[in-house]
């Protein structure tokens, strides 16, 4: 096959091909669990400091961090009867214990499976009803919000599960547990292309495959990295598929993670400062705050190198602004979803960062396919269609879904994303819309569908369709478009309040308009692009 050496197109597959060094992988028969690979790769002083929390003055070594993970492995190991392919519920707000837990589940076969600590009881019974959890793991804060499980709930907080992570003496032997790599490592949650939440099934194959890439492309292609493993301020939630990651991502390469347990904007800039920080992953509103905020001038902020910047598109506007304010750090994006792990493509080093209206080029081992959604025909060089993806990091399946599944993987291992996107001649991708109807609050994922059918419960309101509106701190905020029953008078507040006790905070509705019908197509579809442009064009333009 003839592929292009500039762009990875083969004219005739019309498939897109990566242009990293190809990323070699263990064999994929040999046992072998995500942990055990991070820790193979494992080569930095065990005197660094893995992670800290500048709030309660906590952290651990890496030599702390190792002994924690063998000893609550085996602990576990010891006090319940875990099966491989068991599930853990995990319901945590950022600790020192998170990574730890996450390490030593993974060691032990356990696919893990984190929620948002916010979220409400429905949407923690609809993710709880897709995992079939044996166990939990919660804090005294969060635990009320679990249902009942066979091996109970463990409170990460409490003394009995300090006792867990040091019942073993260190060096001592290590639980012998054999883990394939196809098994089920996590299960993530991700609105998929259409509908409620599903449960993204990633196995020890994907994430080693993730951690190999990123290793592999690092080396060859950015040669000149800092001596000093990276010291990174995290201000991402762990449950969520960029911070769960990152965080097992830095373990393999020794850095440190100074961990924000709630994020304040005035806290992290002191964070950059007395921890030397050097890199960040970030999503565009907090490029926005940096540029946008006088407070950055007050504190010495030179040690930072690196914005990886992802979850939602960035304005080229505002990383030119951002460029001109801090010349010394540059933004690497990358785009990604729940279902290939987090990035398919990202930039690395200078010259490729500087391309800032694309998300960057295919990952280590993937391939990509820009196809006519109308005609299912596979498109050329610059041409827009959805983006496929097919690689060795793209998932399982969602799990206790195969209709969702077979819709969104298809047999052959393509991978619909719902992204409206093309690739230029030099192989960078751009994203131009979403085909799927998601609203990207602050680099979270918000369904309409989930939202439309609450609205669509209250007894006041006939119709409704939730949109995207763009808000410069959110990226987008949902704004709701309701057709009030005959003889109601129910108000914006009232519906804002209603939702927002029903759904974690980021899904809140924020504006709310009274129409006389929703706009349809003749199937029923909801014709939200009009709506959009309504909401955009204010009252001079009527439905």
């Amino acid at each position: 096959m003839a592929i292009g050496p500039r762009s990875g197109f083969c004219q005739e597959t019309k498939t897109f091909h990566s242009l990293r060094p190809h990323a070699p992988c263990p064999p994929p028969h040999q046992p072998l669990s995500i942990t055990q690979f991070v820790l193979s790769l494992l080569h930095s002083s065990t005197v660094t400091t893995y992670v800290t929390i500048p709030s309660t003055a906590q952290s651990l070594t890496y030599s702390q961090a190792i002994d924690q993970i063998y000893s609550l492995s085996s602990s576990l190991k010891n006090h319940y009867d875990f099966k491989n392919n068991d599930v853990a519920f995990i319901l945590c707000p950022p600790s020192i214990h998170v990574p730890i837990l996450y390490l030593s589940l993974l060691y032990l076969g356990v696919t893990i499976s984190p929620a948002n600590p916010l979220s409400s009881g429905s949407e923690l019974a609809h993710q709880i009803q897709l995992c079939k959890p044996k166990i939990a793991f919660a804090t005294s804060q969060t635990a009320h919000k679990l249902p009942s499980l066979p091996l109970g709930t463990i409170l990460i907080d409490s003394p009995e599960f300090s006792s867990l992570l040091t019942h073993s003496k260190p060096h001592t032997t290590h639980p012998q547990v054999e883990v394939s790599q196809s098994d089920v490592a996590a299960i993530l949650y991700s609105s998929g292309t259409t509908g409620r939440v599903k449960g993204v099934a990633l196995t020890h194959r994907n994430l080693i495959a993730l951690i190999s890439g990123s290793h592999h492309s690092k080396a060859v292609l950015d040669p000149q990295q800092p001596e000093l493993p990276p010291v990174l301020l995290f201000i991402l939630p762990l449950f969520h598929v960029f911070g769960f990651f990152m965080s097992i991502n830095m373990f393999s390469r020794g850095g440190t993670l100074v961990l924000m347990e709630r994020f304040e904007f005035v806290d992290m800039l002191k964070y950059v400062e007395r921890y030397r920080i050097t890199y960040m992953p970030v999503s565009p509103p907090l490029i926005v705050a940096f540029v946008k905020e006088d407070l950055t001038k007050k504190y010495d902020l030179s040690s930072l190198k690196t914005l990886g910047c992802g979850g939602a598109p960035l304005g080229k506007e505002v990383a030119d602004a951002f460029k001109e304010k801090f010349p010394h750090v540059e933004i690497v994006q990358g785009y990604g979803l729940t279902e290939t792990g987090g990035g398919a493509t990202r930039t690395i080093g200078h010259e490729e960062s500087s391309q800032l209206a694309s998300v960057g080029r295919l990952s280590e081992n993937m391939e990509a396919k820009i196809v006519d959604p109308e005609t299912g025909e596979a498109l050329g060089l610059g041409q827009r269609g959805e983006l496929w993806l097919r690689g060795p990091t793209v998932m399982k399946g969602y799990v206790g879904d195969e209709k969702a599944t077979a819709e969104t993987l298809l047999p052959d291992g393509w991978l619909k994303t719902g992204d409206l996107c093309y690739f230029d001649s030099e192989g960078f991708l751009y994203i131009v819309d979403r085909l799927k109807e998601l609203i990207k609050y602050k680099a979270y994922q918000v369904p309409p569908a989930e939202l439309e059918k609450l609205l669509k419960s209250n007894p006041e309101i006939a119709d409704a369709a939730v949109i995207p509106y763009p808000d410069e701190e959110a990226g987008q905020i949902p704004m709701a478009y309701v057709v009030r029953k005959p003889g109601s008078n129910t108000t914006e507040g009232q519906i804002m309040d209603s939702i927002a006790k029903q759904v974690a905070p980021y899904k809140k509705i924020r504006r709310v308009a009274f129409i006389s019908a929703i706009p349809k197509s003749p199937a029923g579809k909801i014709l939200r692009r009009e709506l959009v442009k309504h909401a955009l064009s204010g009252a001079s333009s009527k439905l």
